[in-house]
């Protein structure tokens, strides 16, 4: 893609989530946009680099590791890049995610969280982490259990107690939580899930007022500027900066 296309796909990205910033009445800046280069060369990020980008998302640890060395060749280490890890993690790919995420936004699984604290404790690294939590129920997305959270006694003590049993794991920095919402789905129903995600933060924060849950990453190319308007302090938008996905 030409310098020229990817520096007008990322401004009007970011023209629309300052838009939907102050439709909703809150502060400008107040999102972070994750650039998803997923399946995109490193090549695609010193680009979007070059254009201002700073935040960048992949689905797999086994992809983040070569892309960001081969980044880090070309720019230096200091270079201000954030590498977010946005999908679930198999367990025998925690060690990558320790040495090479610097957040991690899917952890739904209390196995997973107990090998990242250990193997961070193997780099000295410390990682803030995301609850990935399935509002909508489909069984083909990864995340804590919460279609029923408001009205499950079981769901909410799971996930009150992976809260409590997270937070206390050394070196992982609970911050919040992360959902996708179904696919092609009505936007009512959409709006509902990014809904019952940032009622949920704020019940688990006020069951763990001592955590700072304030974080919540939801919101893709189709829907973010619903996510904005019901609280997403992040976004994860690739298609609409690089176009369709690059296969391999």
């Amino acid at each position: 893609m030409p310098a020229s296309e990817l520096q007008a796909r990322y401004e009007d990205v970011l023209a629309r989530i300052a838009a939907a910033e102050q439709a909703a009445g809150r502060e400008p800046d107040s999102v972070t946009l994750v650039a998803v280069t997923k399946t995109w060369p490193a090549e695609a990020v010193l680009a979007a680099y070059a254009v201002g980008m700073r935040h960048f998302g992949e689905n797999r640890p086994e992809e983040l590791a070569p892309k960001r060395e081969a980044v880090e060749q070309a720019l230096g280490k200091e270079s201000g890049i954030v590498w977010h890890l946005i999908g679930p993690l198999q367990s025998r790919k925690t060690g990558l995610a320790a040495a090479h995420a610097d957040v991690f936004h899917a952890l739904d699984r209390l196995k997973i969280a107990r090998r990242l604290s250990r193997d961070l404790g193997e780099t000295g690294r410390e990682l803030p982490v995301l609850l990935e939590i399935n509002v909508s129920g489909e069984t083909s997305k990864a995340g804590f259990a919460a279609q029923q959270w408001e009205d499950d006694p079981g769901q909410q003590a799971t996930l009150r107690a992976a809260v409590a049993t997270i937070s206390e794991l050394p070196r992982i920095q609970l911050q919040g939580l992360m959902t996708m919402a179904p696919w092609e789905a009505p936007a009512g129903e959409i709006r509902r899930v990014f809904q019952r995600t940032r009622k949920l933060a704020q019940w688990l924060q006020t069951e763990s007022p001592h955590l700072g849950l304030d974080t919540l990453s939801m919101g893709m190319t189709d829907d973010f500027e619903v996510a904005i308007a019901e609280g997403a302090t992040h976004v994860r938008i690739g298609r609409a900066i690089f176009g369709p996905r690059k296969t391999h």
